[in-house]
């Protein structure tokens, strides 16, 4: 087997190792990109010196994410509003087997709401805890990606432990119960019964936009149904309910979402792009996540042949 088809083999694994380190596609593409450059440009000699590629790889990648992860603290601390993770937005049919993003989204620990609960942590803390915890990295290897003793890689990793113990969302609902849901939903939205809304939505609901200011969407976050329900009034009254029916039911980092493409009706203002996707716990619907932003919505599929719109 050649060089690049041993890579190949382990492209999958790196792009799930770093979008879960970044929670950026573009980022993680390009630290495996760079993974690759850097062993193709080793010598034959460093090249037979590795006894274990994969790890090698993986050490690679996490130090590449670990200076990403660092300046986009940065870049942050200038965003406008919230921020949620780059999606991967997947067709409804089915994943590509071939596609690495296709198989990363296939874990658990990828979906948008194990994502957003990551960004709680220091970069350092998510480094340890992401490779050890979720890819088995020894901690001498993830304190070599630090700069730190072996000992403070593994401080590192049961911080971000503890970090996260409160903050662990729901374990995934079937894509079944998903749709019943969000049909459930939807149906009450676009037929205005308010009560119906109300009683899909958690009582303590939030929902989330991430827009930079380049979308309109909400720019803080809204907890509680009675708040929702009305903020989903205003949205109706502003763009009616035709803007709404043009959307498309897609995966978002495996769960079921929808993407609202832009639309205009004549006397309303234009709605921009979002994908939504949602987290239920028992039946309900405990938080939506919306990206507006369309730096984040550039890697939409198109529609598929025979896909209905929302009714």
């Amino acid at each position: 087997m050649g060089l690049a088809e041993e890579f190949t083999a382990h492209r999958a694994h790196l792009v799930a190792v770093a979008y879960r380190l970044t929670g950026s596609v573009a980022d993680a593409e390009d630290a495996v990109q760079e993974t690759w450059l850097r062993l193709a440009g080793l010598d034959e000699k460093k090249r037979a010196g590795i006894r274990d590629l994969k790890g090698w790889l993986t050490t690679v990648v996490g130090r590449l994410c670990l200076d990403r992860l660092r300046s986009a603290a940065v870049r942050r601390e200038r965003y406008v509003g919230q921020w949620l993770p780059e999606p991967i937005v997947t067709p409804l049919s089915g994943r590509d087997p071939e596609d690495p993003l296709d198989v990363a989204v296939r874990d658990e620990g990828v979906r948008m709401a194990a994502m957003v609960v990551l960004d709680k942590l220091t970069p350092e803390q998510r480094v340890a805890f992401v490779l050890h915890d979720a890819f088995s990295v020894p901690f001498d290897e993830i304190g070599g990606i630090l700069g730190v003793s072996q000992d403070a890689a593994r401080q590192h990793a049961s911080r971000g432990r503890r970090a996260l113990k409160d903050a662990e969302p729901p374990p995934r609902a079937s894509l079944a119960e998903q749709q019943q849901v969000l049909d459930r939903f939807l149906n009450a939205l676009f037929t205005g019964n308010v009560r119906e809304v109300a009683e899909i939505l958690h009582p303590d609901v939030t929902f989330i936009g991430d827009s930079d200011g380049k979308a309109r969407t909400a720019k803080q976050v809204i907890v509680g149904a009675d708040k929702l329900v009305r903020f989903f009034r205003g949205l109706v009254e502003m763009y009616s309910l035709e803007a709404f029916r043009g959307g498309r039911p897609v995966l978002v980092n495996g769960d079921l979402g929808v993407y609202l493409p832009p639309a205009e009706v004549p006397g309303k203002r234009p709605l921009d792009a979002h994908l939504q996707t949602m987290v239920i716990r028992d039946g309900r619907i405990v938080t939506i996540y919306d990206v507006a932003n369309p730096d984040k919505l550039t890697r939409v599929p198109a529609a598929e042949p025979g896909t209905p719109p929302l009714t």
